[in-house]
């Protein structure tokens, strides 16, 4: 329900100098880890938001609020990761007591494809956003990728109570385990029911664990060896009807659990409006004979974008997020909702460099070689020359709410550019050899000013946005960045080899 123009102004003015985690201190539920890579959550906070890592040199730097308790200076990010190409490598706790979130180790469902098994961390250009029309870049994570800390400092652990809320985007999402924000198992493995407390975001229905209404996403409890949206009966399968499907483009989600037998579920729209409560009542039981989730035994540990073991299949956007000490009052919750709607978070275009648009048939010719991207039925490679075979149609994306477009093929209508085990295909959605429920994603990609040249295009990948259509030396094409774990990843060449100049053929609408 919207507030009144008047009741919201006054509000919003009183909340000019408290941000998210001023208002838990004032309710008397501190927080204990604040992230956020867009913004300050403390009115008076100018430190670190998040690092970022540049791969043409492996050097770093961090990224601050533009001035105490504003917005994160992106111009500092764009202009160190100019040319190359970035990761966010850590979180930075806006708390002081230095929970910072870095890459997941290894766990007990899953090895990391980052050396020593960890997990990848996330692409720094991914979520471009704006908040009251100043840029910043939120925190996309796809599969394999992952943060986590396993040495906290007052996180509550046992069943002390806590709160957890974040901001994130409601239209990216899957159905795999888990994506995850909140306390965790400080082993990365799996200790059984109540070692963890976390807000989920998804729509995985593993198990037949309670879930909302409708096919999806809801905003969840993780609380090991089950997903919850609460319920009356907690029996698997059943459904909370209270507890909806969430599409908002910016969506803050609230869990939170006492040191009594209860626990809550809260959400809303992150750009306007009142948070609803969706549960509010006891825990889960089991069956004679199995562990029960109360009293809970938390461990402490903190994660974002996995399951408590290092479950990493699953995918999400980040904007921020805090734990608290303490259970949180709706009305404080409810004060932390305002002063979100007051951050002003909008979207922003998620491309750059000469226009590439809608409707225009395109020819592309990489920056090295001048050589064509064609293809040959579903094989994709370069070629010396232009033909049928080398034109695509710009197209709506694939994958909604991106910002990006989808590529489909001139002489082979209904299929389209997509990446497979890294490489380059013309594919179909219906090919189940590859991947056909990640089609949608894998086929979007997004423009943007290329590294060779103002002139040129680069291609980003809209599923792993640190990688690029490359074009390499055995004649196929790869989504590769510069430096990473494979023979397409080499920090030379590059600049030109991820660069391509854009043909148009003809315009049609």
């Amino acid at each position: 329900m919207p507030l009144p123009v008047l009741v919201l102004a006054t509000v919003l003015a009183k909340l000019a100098a408290a941000h998210s985690c001023d208002i838990y201190a004032a309710g008397g539920t501190p927080c204990v880890a604040a992230h956020s890579s867009t913004r300050s959550l403390y009115g008076s906070y100018n430190g670190p938001l998040y690092q970022v890592k540049r791969n043409s040199d492996n050097t770093t730097t961090d990224v601050h609020p533009l001035f105490p308790g504003g917005v994160a200076n992106a111009g500092t990010q764009d202009n160190f990761c100019a040319g190359t190409t970035c990761l966010i490598t850590e979180i930075y706790d806006q708390s002081g007591r230095g929970n910072h979130l870095t890459a997941a180790p290894p766990g007990g469902a899953a090895t990391g494809p980052e050396p020593g098994g960890y997990d990848f961390v996330a692409g720094a250009t991914g979520a471009a956003v704006t908040l009251n029309g100043l840029k910043a870049y939120g925190v996309f994570t796809t599969q394999s990728t992952g943060y986590r800390n396993d040495n906290t400092n007052g996180v509550a652990t046992g069943n002390e109570a806590e709160g957890i809320y974040a901001v994130f985007d409601g239209t990216h999402y899957n159905g795999a385990c888990c994506w995850d924000y909140g306390n965790a198992e400080t082993s990365n493995t799996d200790t059984g029911q109540g070692s963890m407390e976390a807000l989920y975001f998804g729509t995985s229905t593993a198990n037949g664990w309670v879930s909302g209404s409708g096919s999806g996403p809801w905003i969840q409890a993780d609380l090991e060896n089950g997903l919850w949206s609460g319920g009356a009966t907690y029996q698997p399968g059943d459904v909370n009807p209270n507890n909806p499907s969430i599409d908002y483009r910016f969506t803050t989600g609230i869990v939170k659990g006492d040191d009594t037998n209860l626990w809550a579920i809260r959400g809303g729209n992150a750009q306007f409006g009142l948070l609803g409560n969706f549960y509010s009542g006891p825990r889960p039981t089991q069956p004679a004979g199995q562990d029960q989730y109360y009293p809970m035994r938390k461990q402490g540990a903190i994660i974002l974008g996995i399951g408590g073991d290092n479950s990493d299949g699953a995918q999400g956007t980040f904007y921020e997020g805090a734990l608290t000490i303490g259970y949180p009052s709706d009305a404080t919750e409810d004060l932390v909702q305002l002063d979100i709607l007051a951050a002003g978070y909008g979207t922003t275009s998620q491309t750059s460099g000469p226009p590439v648009f809608e409707g225009q048939v395109i020819t592309l010719q990489d920056a090295q070689s001048e050589m064509y991207l064609g293809h040959d039925v579903n094989d994709v490679y370069v070629v010396p020359s232009a033909s049928a075979s080398t034109q695509f149609k710009v197209v709506a994306p694939n994958a909604p709410n991106s910002g990006c477009f989808s590529y489909e093929s001139v002489d082979q209508p209904g299929t389209f550019l997509r990446h497979f085990a890294y490489q380059l295909f013309c594919d179909s959605p219906n090919n189940s050899d590859r991947s056909p429920g990640t089609f949608a994603d894998d086929s979007t990609f997004c423009p943007e000013t290329g590294f060779a040249a103002s002139s040129d295009n680069a291609f980003r990948s809209y599923s792993y946005p640190t990688r690029f259509w490359r074009q390499v030396d055995d004649g196929n094409v790869y989504i590769g960045t510069q430096g990473g774990p494979f023979a397409w990843d080499n920090w030379y060449e590059f600049t030109t080899q991820a660069s391509w100049k854009v043909n148009t053929v003809s315009l049609s609408f």
